[in-house]
């Protein structure tokens, strides 16, 4: 059994932030359109080539993202190596990806509380850049709202995102760094 986990806040005032481009991914995902609620997280079960998976939007709000993640891999038993956590990266470049498996939380109060829920930072991560403005505060810019442009090039990055999720599901974050990252 996998886990995706996509980060982000809820509420329509958090909708098409950048802070919730973990949100985004997951709504893109084919087949992902009978959302439940369990353990104060959005999920979605489905069978993707064989292998059964999870697909979670944590409600907690991004800070405590991993009270949420903890209890659905203690409830369903998932292999922390079986977690694919997708997040925003203000370090990378708008658009670009990196897939990466024992990080430090880099700063990212959503990945520190899974880190910390978790007690490993050995989690398989897909790292969205969202860039930096520099000019505007860090909390300001990532709950700010991408713009129409900003929209049309993240939809046309979903089905990398979608080739990404899929691999993950049938082979493994090294497969998936191995062709993925030298992009």
């Amino acid at each position: 059994m996998k886990l995706i986990v996509g980060l982000g806040n809820p509420g329509k005032e958090y909708e098409n932030t950048r802070h919730n481009i973990g949100f985004m991914v997951l709504n893109y995902f084919p087949g992902n359109n009978l959302w439940k609620e369990k353990f104060n997280g959005m999920y979605c079960q489905q069978n993707v080539n064989g292998e059964k998976v999870i697909f979670l939007k944590p409600l907690t709000y991004m800070n405590l993202s991993g009270d949420c993640v903890i209890k659905y891999v203690k409830y369903f038993d998932i292999s922390i190596e079986d977690i694919l956590i997708i997040q925003d990266d203000l370090d990378l470049p708008y658009m670009q990806y990196r897939l990466k498996f024992d990080s430090s939380a880099g700063g990212h109060n959503g990945i520190k509380s899974i880190i910390n829920n978790l007690g490993t930072q050995k989690i398989p991560r897909l790292k969205i850049g969202i860039a930096h403005d520099r000019s505007v505060d860090t909390k300001d810019y990532v709950l700010g709202h991408f713009n129409k442009d900003d929209l049309k090039l993240f939809e046309n990055k979903t089905q990398i995102f979608n080739n990404i999720i899929n691999d993950f599901i049938s082979q493994d974050i090294n497969y998936c760094m191995a062709n993925y990252n030298r992009r």
